[in-house]
């Protein structure tokens, strides 16, 4: 079952293993700052679209991202 916090934890670990600020993220995803770290908490979820740029950006699968296995 899907939860926004293990995607919230999932992105931000994503993120930082890659040394990237929420700023430059956000740049990529065609976001603000403020919606990275909405996402990165839990409170905001993404477009379809975004979703998969944060996979292929991160080399993660979905499943992973979701929540649904524990390999990226």
């Amino acid at each position: 079952m899907f939860s926004a916090e293990i995607f919230g934890q999932r992105l931000r670990c994503a993120r930082k293993a890659c040394g990237e600020k929420q700023e430059e993220l956000g740049l990529i995803l065609g976001v603000g700052k403020s919606q990275v770290s909405e996402m990165e908490r839990g409170t905001a979820s993404t477009t379809l679209e975004r979703f998969s740029l944060i996979c292929e950006h991160y080399n993660v699968s979905a499943d992973y991202l979701l929540g649904l296995t524990d390999e990226p």
